[in-house]
């Protein structure tokens, strides 16, 4: 066509504009370069954060840190602080890194003193790991935050993963796990898939464990905690007749997808029936594992239906929250004049704590007696030992009469013991040399004693694997392979009871120690320890032998 120009041979479009129009064009585009600069910065910058090396994620602060950095928590500041400290103190000498994975933010105050308590019983094994002159390597301890539930454990594996590849690292070790989810299992999945050594010091959910005796499903990992069929076992073992499963007793579940709630609920069905059946088994189902929704009303309608039974004893599977919530609509029945007792796993070992004056009162009743008993599998008691080798002093001097000498006392009884008074020794040499860890350990709730044998534990096979090579770390695959050795001779002598690992990881036959929330006659309740149970049905054999059939 005459006259046509070619598009991309034309004057800018700009160019064709009248003068007036090209100093509103240029301001425009100088707007425009302005606005980008300012509102696309932060896109170009990186991510927020709430720490060197700690991110961001909506409220939270994910990451992995070693400096003494308490994730926006002040429960848990001294104790990060005594922790970094240590760190200082072994930094040139030959070292590994351990990880501590656990949520480490919460709005709830009584989960932030159990973080206090889980981070208290880290820094004292690290201690205890690190106290032997010569004995190496010794452990740098960092602590990994993976969020709410572990929400974002994803992106604390990589970095761990990372931390293991790392000469400067050198990460041996992840601990920690309080809370079986799936979440959880995720990450113990992953690290393990790549090499990394787990030992899980308070997950009880049977999906999170190896089976003796078969191929591995997470290799390298290792459980110094008995899994909810072990410790319903151990219950029932504690209780005789009463305990099994008849026309006077009863389920109540949480029908929530929920690992520990599920691999509960399946260890209580597992108990040997010997009498009429019970009634059927009952469900309520929560909004989530801190969350109450109208488990209040559902929980009113299950209490009158026991009512209405022959049951007196009833097996809890749920969280702590719920358990608490249950306890106290069955005690507002009007069948008071009937005791029950519920029987529930680990996480009841929180439950002491969430007790208010008001809730001990609605326990107790009018008369004073208590209305219910809660009864749990806790993985620990500072009381177990002392109280236990009474009983059995008292048994044999009935038929022996006499005193039984030391060699007679039976090991399963006298090490943990030892190792209990020696975590005594340390937190008052702790104190005394003023380091502060928020405040004094309280060991009732056992999770101070269950993460202090976990890393005396990681110490023993770090130590075991290095032998008389100083310069030399030990490897991934070092590790992994000596979980299984941590018996018999080589067994650990923890203060929750004689830690003899099998095939799997596994710890064999660990007892269980069985307490009661006793509303008593004072303002607030005790948690009163009243026996040990054996997932076997006895006591674990002379050195922690394991037979040969568990293996």
């Amino acid at each position: 066509m005459p006259g046509w120009i070619p598009r991309w041979t034309r004057p800018p479009r700009w160019n064709r504009l009248p003068r007036w129009g090209k100093i509103l064009y240029a301001l425009a585009v100088v707007a425009g370069l302005v606005a980008a600069f300012v509102y696309g910065l932060p896109a170009l910058q990186k991510p927020d954060s709430c720490h060197d090396g700690i991110e961001r994620i909506g409220a939270e602060c994910i990451g992995v840190d070693d400096t003494g950095y308490d994730f926006g928590t002040p429960e848990i500041s001294a104790v990060a602080k005594a922790i970094a400290e240590e760190n200082k103190r072994i930094a040139n000498q030959p070292h590994v890194t351990v990880a501590m994975m656990l949520p480490l933010q919460s709005d709830t105050a009584g989960l932030r003193r159990q973080m206090r308590s889980d981070l208290q019983g880290a820094y004292l094994g690290q201690r205890q790991a690190n106290s032997g002159e010569g004995q190496v390597p010794k452990i740098r301890l960092v602590l990994a935050n993976p969020g709410l539930n572990y929400g974002h454990q994803d992106n604390v594996v990589s970095t761990l993963l990372d931390m293991a590849a790392s000469d400067k690292d050198r990460l041996r070790a992840v601990t920690g796990f309080n809370l079986t989810l799936d979440t959880t299992e995720e990450a113990v999945d992953r690290l393990t898939e790549n090499g990394v050594p787990v030992l899980a010091s308070r997950i009880s959910g049977d999906g999170i464990a190896n089976v003796d005796g078969k191929k591995q499903r997470f290799p390298g990992l290792a459980r110094i905690i008995p899994t909810n069929g072990n410790a319903a076992q151990a219950l029932a073992n504690f209780n005789g007749e009463r305990g099994r499963q008849d026309a006077r007793t009863v389920l109540v579940y949480d029908a929530r997808p929920d690992a520990y709630d599920e691999s509960l609920a399946s260890a209580f069905r597992g108990i040997e029936e010997t009498g009429p059946a019970g009634p059927a088994d009952m469900s309520f189902e929560s909004p989530g594992i801190d969350k109450a929704g109208s488990t209040g009303s559902q929980f009113e309608q299950i209490a009158n239906n026991i009512c209405g039974s022959a049951a007196d004893t009833v097996y809890f599977a749920g969280r702590t929250l719920h358990l608490r919530i249950f306890a106290l609509t069955l005690a507002r029945q009007t069948c008071a004049n009937r005791h029950f007792t519920l029987v529930s796993g680990s996480d009841a070992a929180s439950l002491r704590q969430a007790m208010s004056e008001q809730d001990w009162a609605q326990l107790r009743g009018e008369d004073g007696a208590a209305k219910v008993t809660v009864q749990y599998a806790a993985p620990a008691h500072p009381a177990a030992w002392d109280t236990e080798l009474a009983a059995w002093t008292k048994r044999w001097k009935a038929t022996h009469h006499r005193e039984p000498t030391a060699n007679e006392l039976p090991q399963y009884l006298t090490e943990p013991k030892a190792a209990l008074d020696g975590l005594s020794d340390l937190i008052r040499s702790t104190s005394k040399a003023g380091t502060d860890l928020g405040s004094a350990p309280n060991l009732e709730d056992s999770r101070t004693m269950l993460v202090y044998d976990g890393l005396v534990t990681i110490g023993t096979a770090l130590h075991e694997v290095q032998g008389n090579d100083a310069e030399q770390a030990p490897g991934l695959a070092d590790v992994r392979q000596e979980w299984s050795k941590l018996q018999s001779v080589h067994r650990v002598r923890g203060t929750s009871g004689l830690i003899c690992l099998t095939s799997g990881g596994n710890p064999y036959d660990k007892p269980v120690a069985v307490v009661e929330l006793n509303p008593g006659q004072g303002v607030r309740g005790t948690l009163k320890f009243v026996g040990l149970g054996w997932p076997t049905g006895k006591e674990q054999p002379k050195n922690c032998v394991i037979p040969s059939s568990t293996s």
